[in-house]
């Protein structure tokens, strides 16, 4: 009988994954896997969580938000670990859950996964770390990072907007200097995004990434003036639920790119799925088919 190591995160989003893992260990068991749990801390040993992973694995289940699967996927990359990823969407965004097409009920996710296929999709990679959804830096980029725990699980989404409150009162540019094999830019800019996936706290910002094309969306929101930004918010919310769009406002630069590098003059603080980001300068990349994941059948989405 094949293994499936089972990495959850039990303090991520409003699920708790525990009262689901009898009706897990279940659904895998009638197709002949055998569940082996991780209760996942953050504070023990990392090689512990994937010192056993083999050839007798099939996948790694994990079950979390953005910041639990980019954790992961860093320690497999770290320690040369090559298994299919699935993953069960508990976290309070899971932009990179719904970009694969994983229904938000762990029953019916679980449902999807054991009947799914693995499909080869893009990493980003920054200084040497791997993002799986966005980077970012600028307005916002740290809202993830100082929103309590507590407050995400009990409110969701709307934790992250009233963490956003008092980034607005510190609104300023930075200067950022980007050079690409297919853009260029030079000046300054509220929000630099760099997406591998297509939302950002569930906000489709990225129209037209795709997560299997070998490029990476560049978004530059300049906001050189207050109705400029004002507009370019309004642009984004206007399109809540629309699928896709052709354009971009006049506020924003856009471009798709494999490789990139970023220079500031101030060392701005940056983000990867929800958490700390590296240092300035930059040198960021797609991994071209980096991640092996377990998704829906496209037949049957």
């Amino acid at each position: 009988m094949k293994k499936v190591k089972f990495i959850y995160n039990p303090h991520s989003g409003e699920t708790l994954v525990p009262t689901f893992l009898d009706e897990i260990i279940g659904l895998y068991q009638r197709k002949l896997l055998s569940v082996v749990p991780y209760r996942l801390t953050f504070d023990g040993n990392p090689i512990d969580i994937v010192s056993d992973l083999d050839e007798s694995y099939h996948h790694i289940l994990i079950a979390g938000g953005d910041g639990t699967v980019n954790y992961v996927v860093n320690l497999m990359k770290q320690y040369g670990i090559d298994i299919p990823v699935a993953i069960l969407p508990t976290g309070t965004a899971n932009d990179f859950a719904s970009v694969l097409g994983m229904p938000a009920s762990i029953p019916q996710a679980c449902r999807k996964i054991l009947e799914g296929e693995i499909r080869s999709v893009d990493l980003g990679r920054v200084n040497g770390s791997y993002f799986v959804n966005v980077f970012s830096c600028g307005l916002f980029t740290d809202v993830s990072q100082k929103t309590p725990t507590i407050l995400k699980n009990t409110f969701g989404r709307l934790a992250y907007y009233v963490g956003g409150l008092g980034e607005i009162a510190k609104l300023r540019k930075m200067h950022i200097t980007i050079a690409s094999d297919r853009g260029e830019y030079d000046g300054s800019s509220l929000m630099f995004l760099v997406f591998n996936g297509q939302t950002a706290g569930k906000f489709k910002l990225a129209y037209l990434s795709e997560i299997d094309d070998g490029l990476l969306d560049v978004l530059i929101i300049k906001g050189d003036s207050p109705l400029e930004t004002i507009q370019t918010i309004l642009h984004y919310l206007s399109r809540l639920g629309i699928n896709s769009s052709d354009d971009y406002p006049p506020g924003v630069i856009h471009f798709q790119c494999s490789r990139l590098t970023a220079v500031s003059a101030l060392d701005e603080a940056t983000d990867m799925d929800g958490q700390a980001g590296p240092h300035f300068p930059l040198e960021i990349s797609c991994q071209r088919g980096g991640l092996k994941v377990i998704c829906p059948r496209r037949d049957n989405l």
